[in-house]
């Protein structure tokens, strides 16, 4: 299968490839987010999440991809930094803000980092029509930043922190979306990057959810905790495999802001199984950042 895969680099199948899985990891990782922001607290949510991905990916990069060789070791190692970083994040913002506040910035902020870095890294280049889907799609953030600020009534002692660290959690999107492109481009089977990026990168947050729970005076059951854990796991799988999967087989930037579709699916989500309240105002800034990714797309 690597071989088929790395065969579409570059082509208009591949291109078309790397849309729908643009797409897929949109809706996965909207998914993804509420699974960390739902009923448990989020620490203990990616905690679990990651000791089911450690505890899957494990057989498979010992014995079913080729090992990473020689500098493919550094570039792994140098996922974990980045990561871990990023999940902090998630989960300071996820304490202090709803689901639906939190994640529509950190998703629609990366993106803008992200072309940057593209060009940078990659010399991808958008044209007019793309820039114009960008600042759609930043028209859609900050309304709804702007939003947030005046209308939520709950948390509002911690809304101005969460949508700051939001913001910085964007930054940190952007970049361990870069380093992941560049990564797997970087590894000859990109199904050895995968499967031990995910190892690797599942190490650290099971100590911090485990100190945490300790800490805690009325920890809740492990066992609901696990199991939603081990659907977390099987979720990332999809989402952030396919998304690195879809920048090996184009551009890093378009894939980046068609995965930012995840906010209409997190808005969703946040309405009909969290039971937070949307509304359609903060719905159509929603449907903005989506329009902005689309227009992106279409102008490609």
């Amino acid at each position: 299968m690597s071989d088929w895969l790395i065969s579409l680099e570059g082509t208009e199948a591949g291109k078309t490839l790397a849309l729908s899985l643009a797409l897929m990891a949109a809706f996965l990782h909207a998914v993804f987010g509420a699974l960390q922001k739902g009923r448990f607290d989020p620490w203990l949510s990616r905690g679990a999440i990651d000791i089911w991905l450690f505890a899957l990916s494990l057989p498979i990069a010992l014995f079913l991809v080729p090992w990473p060789q020689g500098h493919e070791w550094l570039i792994l190692l140098g996922t974990v930094p980045i990561h871990l970083t990023y999940k902090l994040g998630m989960a300071l913002a996820y304490s202090r803000g709803s689901f639906t506040v939190v994640y529509p910035v950190v998703r629609g902020t990366g993106p803008l980092f992200t072309v940057v870095g593209a060009w940078l890294i990659f010399d991808e280049t958008f044209s007019g029509v793309q820039w114009l889907g960008v600042a759609v799609l930043l028209a859609g953030i900050f309304g709804l930043a702007v939003y947030n600020l005046i209308h939520v009534e709950v948390g509002r002692a911690t809304l101005v922190p969460a949508l700051w660290l939001a913001v910085a959690t964007g930054a940190l999107v952007a970049l361990y979306t870069t380093y992941d492109a560049f990564g797997i481009r970087a590894t000859p089977d990109p199904f050895t990057f995968l499967a031990w990026f995910f190892l690797i990168t599942a190490i650290d947050f099971p100590v911090l959810a485990f100190l945490r729970y300790r800490a805690m005076k009325n920890p809740p059951d492990l066992r609901p905790l696990l199991t939603r854990g081990a659907f977390g796991a099987v979720v990332a799988y999809g989402s952030f495999g396919s998304v690195m999967m879809a920048t090996r087989l184009d551009k890093v930037g378009e894939a980046a802001v068609l995965r930012e579709t995840s906010t209409v699916f997190a808005a969703l989500i946040g309405w009909i199984v969290l039971k937070e309240t949307v509304g359609p105002r903060r719905l159509a800034l929603m449907t903005l950042i989506a329009l902005g990714a689309v227009i992106v797309e279409m102008g490609a």
